[in-house]
């Protein structure tokens, strides 16, 4: 059976897992989303979700400096227990996020930490950009959305691709560890250092 990308985003939705583990779920279910969500609570990954909203008070703090030394970072992802802040695994993970910020620059972790002026900007220069264009209202608010969305994958952390796999978000590798873990993880805050910039 054809797995359609329609078929994915549902389960994405209802499960909040990554596309790889959708498709991959979809195709051993044959196309069954009733059935594909049973298969991920087998495997623990459905229950991601219900874990985002636990507390994390243990975590590591770690950094990553660029083989010039011209670039510097400085990652907090927290998780729930010391047991798991002390996992190689889950290490590699921080380490892994600190090597994403040098190389895509966000900045911010999330959408819910942009100052909304600064979206109000953002829209407003968009806006600007159309406002010649004659064309329909409702268009013009698609293309803003449209654009606002790019954005936030340009500015927040969790939006960007993973520089490691492109195929994924930040977000759904994290959501990837909370499934592998079983514990909630949460990237809390970054500094990023890039020689001679402010």
């Amino acid at each position: 059976m054809k797995i359609t990308a329609d078929m994915v985003k549902e389960l994405r939705q209802r499960t909040g897992i990554g596309v790889m583990e959708c498709k991959q779920t979809l195709k051993e279910s044959k196309g069954d989303i009733e059935k594909a969500i049973v298969i991920m609570r087998k495997k623990g990954y459905a229950r991601a979700k219900d874990k985002m909203s636990r507390e994390t008070a243990e975590g590591i703090i770690s950094s990553y400096i660029h083989l010039n030394g011209k670039i510097g970072v400085i990652v907090e992802v927290n998780c729930e227990s010391d047991f798991v802040a002390r996992n190689k695994e889950f290490k590699d993970l921080v380490k892994n996020i600190a090597m994403h910020i040098a190389a895509s620059s966000p900045k911010y972790v999330s959408l819910e930490e942009i100052p909304p002026q600064i979206l109000e900007e953002e829209k407003e220069i968009i806006l600007e950009q159309f406002k010649d264009s004659n064309k329909p209202p409702e268009i013009v608010e698609k293309i803003v959305q449209g654009k606002l969305g790019k954005f936030h994958e340009e500015v927040c952390l969790m939006d960007q691709a993973y520089v490691k796999d492109d195929k994924i978000s930040v977000k759904e590798l994290i959501t990837s560890h909370i499934s592998k873990f079983g514990e909630n993880i949460r990237i809390k805050r970054f500094a990023r250092f890039e020689l001679g910039k402010p």
